[in-house]
């Protein structure tokens, strides 16, 4: 039985295009299209007295609530768009998150002194990030059909290019390699421990440098249509890449021809029309649950199932929302699914209309996200 959700105070003003629960704890970022970058306390109950934190260069402090749960403690603006926000560690002047967006920048923030640092600019906008805490590393991944390699608690040591065959859409890491969706069914699979040491080696030309670097994989997405998202599984051993076309994909690391025969793809966001042809809808977001390995899907369609990659099953739907699901995430202890919706005019509607962008923080039941093993 799934249990109650509630929905943040004080959502961003524009459509969301990325969240992401702290590795441990109740705090939630957001990437907007509004310019911010939002910090929520995701547990604090509406009516709570506690104090946000206190404001800085570049955030603004937020200390209001309007009857819903959480708290915003703060927010941080940008000169335009942010398509993406991961969380770093702790620094020596703070705790550090990382944002990315439509100013080509790719930006640390300190969470406790508000102060902004740009890492790197890319020449087109910056789709996606990935930090790997066990290299060090921070990953951007650029329109520019650039990565970029960063290593943001060394000083001495520039950034690092990596060109690409496409545009990427989508990345995502496991404690050993980075996978990276692009445009024209392109997918790469990096060792991270290979970047980490390439990157770093010292260099003779001020220039960043620019890596050499062959793939660990190359692989042709299974996905016909246009790749949206791809998520890792957190057992190290493959991943979940979804499309615009209603599907998601579902393989193995592994190169053997035993493991590669268990890939498959599968059909879903697609809802009935009137005239009873099935309208599909893209999948925007795919989130595996740490604990149990299974994995959330979220569409156009407003809709968010949970499946068990392994067995081949869908374990549960929830209730439909009231806009397309943007983005999802999972707590760091599997207990919370963090839900952002915001209109993807999927239905050709121009224009936004009030209320319709909002986060709910669902609390799961121990056994909710649990798989069911094969049919």
């Amino acid at each position: 039985m799934s249990l109650p959700q509630i929905e943040l105070s004080r959502p961003p003003e524009d459509a969301i295009a990325a969240l992401q629960f702290a590795p441990s704890g109740s705090r939630l970022l957001v990437a907007s299209w509004d310019k911010r970058v939002y910090l929520y306390d995701t547990t604090t109950s509406a009516n709570s007295d506690g104090g946000a934190i206190a404001g800085g260069s570049g955030a603004g402090a937020e200390n209001e609530s309007d009857g819903r749960g959480g708290r915003l403690l703060r927010t941080f603006e940008h000169r335009a768009p942010v398509l993406d926000v991961c969380w770093g560690e702790e620094g020596e002047e703070g705790e550090e998150v990382y944002s990315a967006g439509l100013d080509w920048d790719v930006r640390r923030i300190n969470l406790l002194t508000g102060v902004q640092t740009v890492l790197s600019s890319h020449t087109a906008g910056v789709k996606s990030l990935a930090y790997s805490r066990i290299h060090g590393i921070l990953v951007s991944a650029s329109w520019d059909s650039t990565l970029h390699i960063h290593h943001p608690h060394n000083s001495s040591l520039s950034y690092a290019t990596i060109t690409l065959p496409s545009k990427p859409f989508s990345l995502s890491l496991t404690p050993t390699k980075l996978v990276v969706v692009m445009a024209s069914r392109a997918l790469h699979i990096y060792d991270l421990a290979t970047l980490a040491t390439e990157s770093s080696l010292p260099s003779s030309s001020p220039d960043p440098k620019v890596l050499q670097i062959e793939p660990w994989q190359r692989r042709e997405s299974a996905l016909r249509f246009m790749a949206r998202a791809v998520a890792c599984m957190p057992n190290d051993a493959g991943y979940a890449c979804s499309s615009i076309e209603g599907r998601v994909a579902v393989e193995w690391f592994d190169p053997s021809a035993l493991s590669q025969a268990r890939k498959y793809a599968f059909k879903c966001h697609r809802q009935p029309s009137p005239e009873g042809v099935d309208v599909i809808y893209p999948v925007n977001a795919l989130a595996f649950h740490p604990i149990h390995g299974t994995f959330a899907s979220g569409g156009g369609d407003g809709f968010v199932a949970l499946w068990d990659g392994v067995g081949k099953r869908r374990i549960r739907q929830y209730q439909r929302y009231a806009a397309s699901v943007a983005s999802l995430s999972f707590s760091g202890d599997g207990k919370f699914l963090a839900v952002g919706i915001s209109p993807g005019f999927e239905d050709g509607k121009e224009g936004m209309a009030d209320g319709v962008v909002k986060i709910y923080i669902r609390e799961l039941g121990e056994n909710e996200a649990k798989g069911k093993g094969a049919k």
